[in-house]
């Protein structure tokens, strides 16, 4: 198949719809290929005012169902195509019956927005928010003409970039990708933009190898290839990550973006025209968390917190749904519940739509932060959901351990008061191989399970009270405390699961009140290779891909067998192996594959957290990690680091004004109140 190149890119690179939409017809749910949503965006090729215009297509490594609803790519399409001199598309990963067709009629990986072949732009832009999109990326560059190793491509190929949570250690996909980006997203695409712009505006000189240096040149791009990793013989382990230019630092920083309020997106949200995984308006409320749960990779890396103020949430509530008709809002964070305003926003929001058809959720609730009154506000249209909580350990033992500092009575005393004040369903969610566990500690989930189910039933009076039981794999992740942690393996893991299944199933008073719902433990122990894998992980992942690996988030696809085989063979003479990579425990002295990427948590600091979880593990210690947002610092590193500090509330501003738009406000009786902040 032949593509066009970079000489090229100053002509308008043919649409390749001509050539899908006869197709279409043959593969399931062809909508999803269309593009032409509302709010999307396609520019003419050549748009900027003056110069050279900067081309990116953005990638969601996953199906259109899952990759539209991402908050990420969302974000980063409206604020690159509010300038005047970039045009940003989006891609999505297709599924395998249109592959067939397009490798069949020489289709290349395209946009759904114009149709345009993504290695016609100047970058591909992915954003990875979990490791088993792998197999897909490889598979969409592939699909593209856009040779598999970075080393290969020339001037013709776009820069192939990847940011998300997955980049705080690329080095699996290092091979495979020109660029990486830590943290925030919304100012660094711009000043990426602004390095390529004027370096074509320039005449491209040097080639790709002088882009690529000028963006290592800033401190805040990873460029893999200006990295020589080498490794100890004797170990495995690496023995040094050495950068191989002047140009590219000892460790690149990550980014973060300050002051939320002046980045209100996605002010344009994007409607599906197929059915996607989250149909609803979503606005982030907070970012970062400071909880300090050992586990949490996502709360470690987003650090410190910065809320934004409850008047601009307020107004990107009321645009979202004016510009997308969406009749759900998401107020999304990693701990929403703990919004210094929470109370407030819920009653404000709560007001402005009752007797609507709009209805607000609170997707991520913690136990310790809930109250009946916030939930009330949240329903107050009637839709009364179930409400999910995460105790995420069984036993008081591991939630110690973990950090996550919910005891059984605040469960409890939670749960009975939602009971109590009419809901009938619960979830709780919890991990399966988590440090120093044991199998009864997993059994304790069933106990309390139980005892949720009995005070539902005395303090409601009822009997269909439900109680659903969600368990996940613990996968150890980079920047944690538990980053030095050995990973479960899967025999043990499946016994364990099996034995809290038959615990729960064999209770005769509550076991058909209870829910059991649990992923078995091979997905996890890939997920683990792919989390804290070095470059030699990569010829792993591409044997997968090449044997067929497409879509392994996806249970109907994921293959096992395949990734053991794929890892035996790939690792055959390197000394290491698949139990090297994830049930092993590391010491403090390894250098680890992410050390020259610099989240701003001290390494230092995550060790000594990581000592005192086995310290409080065996019962020599009670020690407990607070929130700094609500107690001194504790010298995690970040704030001082990367020159942050947390912006949090109360601000002392009012949500109103707003217009009340349901009840008498409808017919435009007495009481309306017409002035709306947009």
């Amino acid at each position: 198949m032949s593509f066009p190149g970079l000489d090229e890119r100053s002509r308008n690179p043919e649409s390749v719809f001509p050539l899908l939409e006869p197709r279409l017809s043959s593969v399931q749910k062809p909508i999803q290929y269309v593009g032409g949503e509302l709010n999307s965006t396609v520019k003419e090729w050549d748009v900027a005012p003056e110069g050279e215009t900067v081309r990116w297509a953005l990638m969601y490594p996953d199906a259109y169902e899952v990759g539209l609803p991402n908050q990420g790519v969302a974000i980063l399409y409206e604020v690159l195509n509010e300038r005047d001199w970039i045009i940003a598309e989006r891609t999505y990963a297709v599924w395998p019956d249109l592959e067939k067709v397009m490798r069949e009629h020489a289709i290349p990986q395209f946009t759904v927005d114009a149709h345009r072949p993504i290695r016609a732009f100047d970058v591909l832009g992915l954003s990875f928010s979990t490791e088993l999109g792998y197999t897909n990326f490889l598979n969409a560059i592939d699909l593209a003409g856009i040779p598999l190793r970075a080393v290969d491509r020339t001037e013709a190929d776009p820069i192939v970039l990847a940011g998300g949570h997955s980049a705080f250690n690329p080095e699996p996909i290092a091979d495979f990708i020109d660029a990486a980006v830590l943290g925030d997203g919304e100012e660094i695409v711009l000043k990426i933009s602004e390095i390529i712009k004027e370096w074509k505006d320039a005449g491209s000189p040097g080639g790709r190898h002088e882009i690529l240096r000028r963006l290592a040149a800033t401190g805040g791009v990873y460029i893999p290839q200006f990295y020589s990793v080498s490794y100890d013989d004797e170990s495995g382990a690496i023995a040094a990550v050495t950068p191989t230019i002047a140009d590219a630092p000892e460790r690149v920083t990550k980014h973060t973006l300050m002051d939320l309020d002046a980045w209100p997106y996605p002010a344009s949200p994007l409607v599906p025209l197929a059915e996607t995984v989250h149909e609803r308006f979503s606005v982030e409320i907070f970012r970062g968390c400071t909880r300090g749960c050992r586990f949490c990779q996502a709360g470690m890396i987003t650090r410190p917190v910065r809320e934004r103020s409850i008047t601009t949430i307020g107004a990107m509530v009321e645009n979202g749904i004016r510009k997308s008709g969406f009749d759900e809002v998401g107020l999304l964070s990693l701990s929403s519940a703990d919004h210094t305003e929470i109370g407030d926003l819920a009653k404000g929001l709560a007001d402005r739509y009752e007797g609507s058809s709009v209805s607000l959720s609170l997707p991520s609730t913690r136990v310790d932060a809930f109250n009946i009154s916030l939930a009330n506000e949240f329903s107050r249209n009637g839709r009364r959901s179930g409400l999910t909580f995460a105790p995420e350990g069984g036993s008081e033992r591991m939630r110690k351990v973990i950090n996550k500092m919910v005891t059984e009575e605040d469960l409890i005393r939670t749960v009975s008061a939602a009971y109590s004040h009419g809901w009938r369903q619960v979830k709780l969610y919890f991990m399966c191989g988590l440090p120093t566990e044991t199998d009864e500690d997993v059994l304790q989930i069933a106990e309390l399970a139980k005892k949720v189910i009995a005070e539902g039933r005395a303090v409601s009076g009822r009997n269909d009270i439900r109680c659903t039981v969600s368990i996940g794999g613990f996968v150890p992740k980079p920047h944690t405390p538990f980053q030095w942690a050995a990973q479960l393996d899967v025999e043990t893991t499946d016994e364990r699961l099996r034995k809290l299944r038959d615990e729960v199933r064999q209770d005769k008073k509550y076991g058909r009140a209870i829910g059991f719902r649990y992923h078995d433990g091979q997905p996890g122990i890939i997920e683990g290779l792919l989390s804290r894998g070095d470059r030699r992980v990569g010829a792993i992942i591409e044997q997968v891909w090449r044997d067929g690996g497409r879509f392994d988030g996806w249970s109907e696809h994921f293959s096992y067998e395949r990734w053991i085989t794929a890892a035996s063979s790939a690792l055959e003479g390197t000394g290491v192996d698949l139990d090297w990579f994830t049930t092993r425990q590391r010491e403090l002295e390894e250098v680890l594959p992410w050390d020259h990427l610099d989240s701003g948590l001290d390494k230092d600091w995550l060790w000594a957290d990581w000592e005192d979880a086995l310290a409080v593990a065996d019962g020599s210690s009670d020690v407990e990690v607070e929130d700094c947002r609500w107690t001194p610092c504790y010298d995690c590193g970040v704030c001082p680091e990367m020159g942050t500090e947390i912006q949090i509330g109360p601000t002392g501003q009012q949500l109103l004004p707003l217009a009340v738009i349901g009840g008498a406000g409808q017919s435009g009786q007495p009481g309306t109140v017409t002035q709306v902040v947009h």
